[in-house]
């Protein structure tokens, strides 16, 4: 299990690649009481939520309250921290987390039992690259509590490339087929289908042959489409319940749409557990944010490093943080993201996301 374990020297090399944008900026060095002081106000918020006062801080750094005060003060002029409401206490601002993101954090090693949930997952050969993508993140969500996204490449991406029906129970009771779908990207999708009784078997075969005949090259989500306005004139003709047997069809591209779909959601109402969305407008708002796809596909990223993206610069909600990054094995390439509160506790995530990333592409 330690081999699995990213070293401290390896992980801050990775943090300096992926998070060079903020090591651009023109920051001020603190000393080294003052990190170690902004460290333990952002690492004792993150698991609190509530603001740091110098008193509780005293025991830990050895000094007196004064001193403490006079650092805090220095931090929050720098832009460090910042007090909320009347409290004495501070709090980090989002210059806070960043600078604790490039400079103080330090790897959180994975559990010997998460590592075994997750390789479980990978070492499946019966699976698909991108089940197990979401599978895991499946599990990173249940981790960390946060909510986890895969953004898939769009469906519109994927083309028809042949579409077959199966034949597996011919009773009169009870027809069953495979609908058996193929994309130029190489996806492969079955579904076990119950046949209506008006629709004859060979029939269905047939109109799959004209189907791979006029619509292979089409694009997924504009089969349906082209299937009424074109293939329905040809097959009238030849197929006598031409109608139920192109609804069938229909209805097997339209799952095959919807149960793609190229955004994965897991642990989706995890964030809304967290303290900071009890005010019901603030509820009410975030989820309409979660719903709204357009909105989701933003967090979309070509970029290969673990990037940390803090309050406003995510462009989804001011209150959140979104660590993503993109992976591609394959033909399989999309996003891997986790949405939580800007208290987010960044060396788990960030530790988890490159253990999976890292898997899934050697």
């Amino acid at each position: 299990i330690s081999t699995l374990v990213l070293t401290s020297a390896n992980f801050c090399f990775i943090l300096i690649l992926a998070l060079g944008k903020y090591e651009c900026q023109e920051v001020m060095i603190l000393g080294e009481r003052q990190e170690q002081l902004l460290k333990e106000i952002v690492e004792t918020y993150i698991q609190t939520f509530r603001p740091v006062g110098s008193k509780s801080l005293v025991d830990e750094f050895k000094v007196s309250s004064a001193t403490i005060r006079n650092d805090m003060a220095e931090l929050e002029n720098l832009g460090y921290l910042e007090k909320e409401h009347t409290s004495s206490g501070r709090i980090p601002s989002e210059a806070g987390y960043k600078y604790y993101v490039n400079n103080l954090m330090k790897p959180k090693e994975i559990t010997g039992e998460d590592v075994i949930k997750l390789q479980q997952i990978l070492s499946n050969n019966e699976l698909v690259v991108s089940d197990a993508v979401t599978k895991c993140m499946e599990i990173i969500s249940d981790i960390t509590h946060y909510t986890s996204v895969v953004i898939g490449p769009s469906k519109s991406d994927n083309t028809l490339k042949q579409i077959s029906i199966i034949p597996i129970n011919e009773d009169e009771d009870e027809k069953r087929v495979v609908a058996l779908l193929v994309t130029n990207k190489g996806v492969v999708e079955n579904k076990q289908v119950i046949i209506p009784d008006n629709i004859n078997m060979r029939e269905l075969i047939k109109t799959s042959e004209i189907i791979n005949k006029f619509l292979v090259g089409t694009p997924i989500d504009k089969v349906s489409e082209r299937l009424e306005l074109e293939v329905k004139p040809k097959i009238k003709d030849v197929i006598k319940r031409y109608e139920e047997v192109c609804s069938f069809f229909q209805n097997a591209f339209h799952d095959f749409t919807m149960d793609n779909s190229d955004i994965i959601f897991s642990g989706k109402t995890n964030l809304l557990d967290y303290k900071e969305y009890e005010e019901p407008s603030k509820l009410k708002e975030m989820i309409s944010k979660l719903e709204n796809q357009d909105l989701v596909k933003n967090i979309n990223t070509t970029d290969e490093g673990i990037n940390v993206y803090i309050g406003e610069e995510t462009e989804f909600d001011k209150d959140v943080t979104i660590i993503k990054t993109h992976y591609k094995v394959g033909n399989d390439e999309g996003t891997l993201a986790i949405i939580g509160p800007k208290r987010m506790e960044y060396d788990k995530v960030v530790t988890l996301l490159n253990f999976l990333k890292n898997y899934i592409e050697k």
